[in-house]
């Protein structure tokens, strides 16, 4: 099915792209969320209509996202959790607990943009990505401190 994209997708393209995905990615995903139309004539000429307010909102969605990522590249976040005998958490910190932390700091973000390949299970520093945009990520340093 080739279909329209009004915002840019990751793994697609960027606003405004016709391209071709699989008929159920379209019907069930990307139509439903608004990140898509199906390609047909009116759609096409709806679209180039819309065209120049498409890209004004994804500049001004791209400078925010750009004053949020140099933001939060001098933030430190402190997550303070249970720890047992050795230093070994009860359970372990997430992308949940660090969107939690972030916006107790004043930031909104949500947790699907913190990139973490498997949750923290240790005390210490660390460094985890958080993927704002298409092209714009931040690197956070998170504290897991042992509660006291």
């Amino acid at each position: 099915m080739e279909i329209i994209l009004r915002e840019s997708v990751s793994s697609l393209g960027k606003a405004g792209d016709t391209v071709r995905v699989s008929d159920g990615y379209a019907r069930n995903y990307l139509i439903p969320r608004g990140l898509a139309l199906l390609s047909d004539k009116k759609n096409a000429a709806q679209l180039e209509r819309q065209r120049n307010m498409i890209l004004a909102r994804a500049a001004k969605l791209k400078a925010e996202h750009g004053a949020l990522a140099g933001q939060l590249e001098g933030l430190d976040v402190s997550v303070t959790v249970r720890v047992g005998e050795e230093g070994r958490l009860y359970g372990s910190v997430t992308s949940m607990d660090i969107a939690k932390a972030i916006e107790s700091r004043g930031y909104k973000i949500d947790r699907r943009k913190i990139q973490m390949d498997e949750p923290i299970k240790s005390t210490g520093e660390f460094v985890v990505p958080v993927k704002l945009g298409a092209d714009i990520a931040a690197s956070l340093k998170v504290k897991v401190v042992p509660k006291e």
